[in-house]
Order: C-alpha cells, then structure tokens, then sequence
C-alpha cells in the first residue's frame, strides 16, 4: 500500500515538473519571438476580442464588489467616527487588491478559456500543422499576439475596473450610508496615491503574461477529439486562477 502510493506520488512530482518545463520552454520561445516585428493587425483584432468583449462582465463584477464592500464596511467606520476615511479605505482595498485579482480572475474565465478553446481547436483541426508546412512559427503567429493583447488589456481592465468599484462603493456610501460626497471623494484624495492603482496595473500585466501563456500552452498540448478542447479549457481556468493568487501574494510582498 505505502510502496503504491509512492509510486503515485513520483509519478505526480514529475509528471508536473515535466508540464512546468515545458510551459517555462514555451514561454522562452514566446520571448525570442518578440524580438521579430510585431504584427499590429494580430494584436489589435485580439485586442478587441479578449479586452473589450469583458468590459462588461469586468464592469458588473467591480461595480457589485465595491457596492458590497462599502455595504459591509461603512457602518462600522460610522459607528466608531472614521467615516472620512470610508472612500480612500474603499480606494486602496480596490485599486491594490481587488481590482488586479478580480480582473484577473474573470480575465481567466472569459479570456483564457477562449484562448485556449481556438488554439485547441485549431489543433483537432490540423490548421497548426498547416502553419509548420507552410513555414510559419506557431509560438510568433499564434501565441506572441495573444501574450501582448492580455499583457495590455488586463492592466486597462484593471483601470476601468478599479473606476468602477469606487463608484459603486461612492454610491452605496452616499445613497444607503448617508455619508456625505464630499467626506467620500477627499479621503480618497488625502489617503491614496497613484502607486495604489499603478501597483494594481503592474500585478495585472503579470496576470495577463500568465493567462495568455497557459491559456496558449494548455491549447496546443491539448488532449484530441471535443472532449480534449473541452478538459484543456478547465485546467486552463483552474490553473490560471490558482497561479494568480500564488502570484499576487508574492507580488503583494514586493511591491508594497
């Protein structure tokens, strides 16, 4: 029994170790690629599809968390006088912390999963191996875009979700708090510098390096048939989301 279960555990140890390889191979690759020109046209359309088409869900996402969060917090800082503090309290909890790993985590979901849906699919299909035929790199045509556009995108999303937490914490704080806008806006002014958000948007470029490369990685070494695109979207949400979180603990450490 116990010699079974070291087996398993060996073949687990370097069974992972070997994935870790070669996604760290994958990602060494990406890097050379870039050093080619970069091809705007690619990056721009994947722009559009991975960035813009979450600014809806990135919206509602931080707009009920900040909502929620101010729900919870602000009549403690009324009870105890600190009410002035609500809004740069709510600003920094948002723009280090929630914005980058909410962003992050929902950009695992839609982005991810959608990144590595095509590149699976274009695999079952047989089109990457047309592009090696036709002497074109997979890892520069395929993957260096789709690193690009999330390492630009995610940061954006980041801004525009950290605007939108802060509003949505203003609103219930001024609507349902009875906390004046004015007391919201200042401390938001007196306790908050723009480290707070650039903070936020430089864990947020090293998200979306994260999910494009194992959203890409998960894509190409993707098992065959349906179910295979199936099973290498999962892991890529699940192994995305798990590795931010490790990331924006080490990270938090770092930068603040």
């Amino acid at each position: 029994m116990i010699i079974r279960f070291l087996e398993w555990m060996g073949r687990f140890v370097l069974k992972r170790l070997e994935e870790l390889g070669t996604i760290v191979l994958l990602y060494i690759e990406t890097m050379r690629q870039m050093r080619h020109r970069p091809r705007i046209r690619h990056i721009v359309a994947q722009m559009s599809h991975l960035g813009v088409d979450s600014l809806s869900i990135v919206g509602l996402t931080l707009l009920f968390t900040g909502a929620v969060l101010t729900l919870q917090t602000a009549s403690q800082f009324i009870r105890y006088g600190a009410q002035s503090t609500i809004g740069g309290v709510i600003a920094i909890a948002i723009g280090r912390e929630l914005g980058p790993v909410l962003v992050g985590v929902v950009c695992a979901g839609r982005v991810g999963s959608a990144i590595t849906a095509e590149i699976s699919t274009m695999k079952v299909t047989e089109q990457i191996d047309a592009l090696r035929v036709m002497a074109v790199n997979p890892v520069d045509y395929l993957i260096v875009p789709r690193m690009l556009a999330c390492m630009i995108v995610v940061p954006l999303l980041t801004v525009f979700g950290d605007l939108i937490g802060i509003f949505g914490g203003w609103a219930v704080a001024v609507y349902y708090s009875g906390v004046s806008s004015y007391l919201y806006i200042d401390s938001i002014d007196r306790f908050c510098n723009a480290f707070d958000i650039t903070g936020g948007m430089i864990k947020a470029v090293f998200f979306g390096n994260v999910i494009a490369v194992l959203g890409c990685y998960y894509g190409l070494h993707s098992p065959p048939g349906a179910e295979g695109v199936g099973k290498a979207t999962t892991k890529t949400v699940v192994v995305s989301i798990i590795v931010i979180f490790a990331l924006n603990a080490l990270l938090t450490f770092l930068l603040f």
